[in-house]
């Protein structure tokens, strides 16, 4: 079973089918897993770190067990590794933590990754081991040669290497002791590990004498200098050692270590970063002569030891040292002449090959230490042995793409019709910064957060900066895609916060068709004055004019329509030419690679390298064994997103508590047929009826109403039939663009239908984008069972959804842990759907809640929510307790105007 981790928004982990193609856990193992991460983090991470397991893993599972590892590790260099000094393993400071971030590899929930995660995570595991061990049959030891056959021997033997400043021919000292017994102060004594010969020869205690040998012997399996010093019983002797065994001795470290033996060693050496001088490339030291992805970076080179460049002296005595350590401003550091010489020859013909300088994208990855093309595999010297490092220029420009600053040309919401929070400024400022630069962004900012109103206060900063500079020539429009269902929501927005904008709308729904053609054959002239034009995903594919010019800026929202980068549609749509492209998406893009590089091959064309060249990186990456190996593409990709999250302590307090949102759909050709037929046979039936029969002219328009409704919601619910095929119905493809990131955010919804009938073919098709079942409640379910529907929805790790009947939810339900409500099709009287959107805000409620209200463009449903929003005076008379029986009371023209069906604006979607 392909096995993987994801991470919840409480932060608990839990496992899950890994998209990576992996060999696969042996079944009883992945079993055991899931089971004991369903307990809690804590035990999943001992299972895992016990588990059998194949070489290969998926990221995030080699990740989780790395971290466990990092915990036993601390607890074998206890100088007291006895089970009741565990909780003097602290866990590692915030700096470290935040590595440990930075280079967690993709995986569902990785916005939720914190120190404080990983602090808990750490506290927890201490805590439970330690427990665990307690009441392990035969204590600590027996626990961890259970849990691992090699740990049982941490702190049995050690090996010591330290600095001999007496004597400079042999300038190191080897000791290998064992751990004797316990001081009076409860720490272990060490002796030479020539008593033990003595100590347990004279006891007779044979047993002993193989248990302390035994990691010497199983470490001279794997080690060649282990191997000798065992053979030749050096091992029992102190030693003086020469410059060269010592190196030896350092490099052969881990495979001394694996075997269970303890190795002390100076402070100054690592074995993951041994100190020692490097190639130092400097990137971007002076201002870009050019703006833009193409502008040239300064690129310097010079070997240096810790940041600092050397002297030639220093240079000199550097490469006339042959042991592999060197002594170089009082300290030993690592020195591989031919590596060192390797990697500077790679970097001058760089240089050489770029004298006016290197473009900005093939900078940013060589910073990243993710370049495609350069650092191949075979090419890993190279990477150990450089150091590449932002200028001053360079450094300052990362640092306004991380940290958004004010900027004199930027003053956000100062042409706005509305105010700003601090976080949407921070992100004008950010979106203004990187389109000055020429540079594509990703604009990641939760649901609700206002990524619209930010996108809109940029273009008239845009449009007031092109105003000042009026005597150079107009800068072209801005073009907009958008999915069809969101043009609407487009529209309002830009007439309420933006009416300066001068925008055009590229789309039947809100244009006629001659308008279009016209546009069509003479765009530099049409649009001459226009600031920004909206279109579709679906018309950028048939209209060519689109992609044959250039605008100021190209902007995609709902950017996770072109993550399949095989589609049509995608491929479309990258075609388009903007000096700037700009993404929306609320999904966070980090956590799947594959819709990661489609999005930014658009955003950030050549960023990620080509197709070929990202999928080879990135089975590079998996085949890593430490799965940090991730922590570069993320540092590459990092600074052209910006990403807030609703929970973010610094924006909580600028939310509202509920945010109402009106959620267009469009009508399938299908349901626009159906629905024309019910109005033409509405009017046909007027016209016969009696005049006076008033009960029958109700009863005849009560039901064509709930007919349209039903309409509305998808044919199959008023032909009665069981085939509800998503692509037959406008609201479940909207349904499908609104719960797709809300399920990558792990975050749960309420749909309310009035429909008994219709809540379990939701459930079902709800069931395909979230990835597992969720819950129906309707007015057919017992009153037992109702209460037992809430106790699992409310769980912590409860199912995703619940759809509810609307009369069936409208009293006594706490719904709170869900943070979107979805009301599929509405109820007439605003009363009735506030009632039941309370069941999830009320008391309670942590969360901001999203209200998403579904509507039909051009028909009936839009008509009612125009009246319900305006608050006009025909209010009062139709929505009433009995809003549908006001309906009746209307005119035959009246009623049949208030039904009938704008099929442009309808279709617009499916055309």
């Amino acid at each position: 079973m392909n096995l993987g981790l994801a991470i919840t928004p409480s932060g608990r982990f839990v496992t899950e089918t890994a998209p990576e193609h992996v060999p696969p856990l042996p079944g009883k193992a992945a079993e055991t897993l899931a089971e004991k991460f369903a307990e809690s983090n804590a035990a999943g991470l001992l299972a895992l770190i016990g588990a059998p397991t194949p070489a290969e893993l998926p990221p995030s599972l080699a990740y989780w067990r790395g971290f466990a590892s990092r915990f036993f590790q601390a607890v074998r260099q206890l100088k007291d590794p006895a089970l009741d000094r565990w909780d003097m393993v602290p866990a590692p400071g915030d700096e470290t933590l935040l590595q440990w971030v930075a280079l967690a590899p993709p995986m569902r929930g990785l916005e939720y990754l914190t120190v404080e995660l990983l602090r808990a995570s750490w506290q927890s595991l201490r805590e439970v081991a330690a427990a665990t061990a307690a009441a392990f049959d035969g204590g600590a030891e027996a626990y961890l040669r259970e849990l691992n056959p090699l740990w049982h021997l941490l702190g049995r033997v050690t090996f010591h290497l330290a600095e001999n400043k007496r004597d400079e021919r042999r300038p190191f000292a080897f000791l290998a002791t064992y751990a004797h017994r316990l001081s009076g102060q409860a720490r272990l004594a060490h002796l030479p590990l020539s008593e033990a010969l003595k100590t347990y020869a004279q006891a007779q205690d044979q047993h002993q004498l193989d248990s302390v040998l035994e990691p010497v012997k199983l470490a001279a399996r794997h080690s060649p200098l282990a191997r000798e010093l065992l053979d030749s019983k050096a091992i029992f002797a102190p030693q003086a050692w020469t410059i060269q065994q010592a190196y030896r001795f350092l490099q052969e470290t881990p495979r001394i270590e694996a075997a269970g033996i303890v190795v002390r060693v100076p402070d100054w050496w690592s074995a993951r970063r041994p100190p020692r001088p490097q190639v130092q490339v400097l990137l971007g030291t002076k201002p870009a002569s050019v703006v833009g992805v193409d502008q040239l970076l300064d690129f310097n080179v010079h070997i240096a030891l810790e940041g600092e460049p050397l002297s030639e002296k220093e240079y000199r005595a550097l490469l006339a040292g042959t042991e592999g350590l060197v002594l170089l401003r009082g300290k030993w550091v690592e020195v591989d002449r031919q590596k060192l010489q390797q990697a500077l020859d790679h970097w001058k013909q760089l240089q050489h090959g770029h004298a006016a300088g290197i473009d900005f994208i093939h900078g940013m990855r060589l910073l990243a230490g993710a370049d495609f093309k350069e650092l191949e595999s075979a090419d890993a010297p190279i990477a150990v042995w450089s150091n590449i490092t932002a200028g001053d220029w360079l450094k300052n420009t990362l640092e306004r793409m991380r940290h958004p600053q004010a900027d004199q040309g930027c003053v956000p919401g100062r042409d706005l019709q509305a105010t700003l929070r601090p976080y949407q400024a921070e992100g004008v400022q950010w979106l203004w910064f990187m389109t000055e630069l020429g540079l594509g962004a990703c604009l990641a900012d939760d649901m609700g957060l206002g990524k619209t109103i930010q996108i809109i206060d940029l273009l008239l900063q845009r449009k007031r900066a092109s105003r000042k500079g009026a005597a150079s020539k107009r800068p072209p429009p801005s073009l907009l895609v958008v999915p069809a269902s969101l043009l609407g929501n487009w529209r309002a927005e830009l007439a309420r916060f933006g009416p300066p904008l001068n925008t055009f709308f590229a789309h039947r729904s809100e244009t006629s068709a001659a308008e279009l053609e016209r546009v069509a054959a003479e765009p530099d002239t049409a649009l001459a004055n226009v600031d920004l034009v909206v279109t579709t995903y679906s018309l950028v594919r048939r209209q060519s004019w689109l992609a044959g010019r250039r605008w100021s800026l190209v902007m995609l929202d709902e950017a996770q329509a072109i993550k399949n980068n095989a589609s049509a549609q995608a491929r479309s749509v990258k075609q388009l030419q903007g000096a700037s492209r700009i993404v929306l998406t609320g999904t966070p893009v980090e956590n799947h690679l594959g819709d990661l590089w489609s999005i930014f091959d658009f955003c950030c064309p050549g960023l990620l390298g080509t197709a070929a060249q990202f999928k080879k990186f990135v089975k590079r990456l998996n085949e890593r064994p430490d799965a940090q190996a991730y922590g570069g593409l993320r540092q590459l990709v990092r600074p052209y997103i910006l990403r807030r999250m609703k929970t973010d302590p610094a924006i909580v307090p600028d939310l509202p508590q509920k945010t109402e949102m009106r959620t267009e759909c469009s009508l399938s050709k299908k349901q626009a047929v159906l629905y024309e037929q019910v109005v033409a046979a509405l009017a046909q039936r007027l016209k016969e009826a009696e005049p006076k029969n008033d009960i029958a002219r109700r009863g005849l328009v009560l039901s064509t109403l709930m007919q349209l409704k039903q309409i509305c919601n998808h044919p199959a619910q008023y032909l009665k039939r069981a085939d509800f095929r998503a692509e037959e119905s406008g609201k479940f493809d909207r349904l499908t663009l609104l719960c797709e990131p809300i399920a990558e955010r792990q975050e749960r919804a309420l749909v309310f239908t009035q429909f008994q009938s219709l809540t379990e073919p939701l459930a079902e098709f709800l069931a395909t984008i979230f990835g597992r079942p969720g819950l129906v409640l309707h007015g057919g379910t017992p009153i037992g069972k109702r209460a037992e529907l809430v106790r699992a929805f409310q769980a912590e790790l409860g199912p995703p959804f619940l759809v509810i009947s609307l009369k069936a939810g409208g009293s006594g339900l706490n719904l709170t842990a869900a943070s979107h409500v979805i009301h599929f099709d509405r109820w007439w009287n605003p009363a009735v759907e506030n009632q039941a959107t309370d069941r999830a805000f009320r008391i309670g409620q942590r969360r901001n809640v999203l209200v998403h209200k579904f509507v039909c463009r051009g028909t009936l449903e839009e008509r009612i929510d125009a009246t319900i929003r305006d608050k006009q005076a025909i209010a009062d008379q139709v929505l009433s307790a009995e809003p549908e029986l006001r309906l009746t009371e209307l005119n035959d023209e009246e009623l049949l105007r208030f039904v009938s069906l704008d099929i442009e604006r309808a279709t617009a979607e499916f055309g």
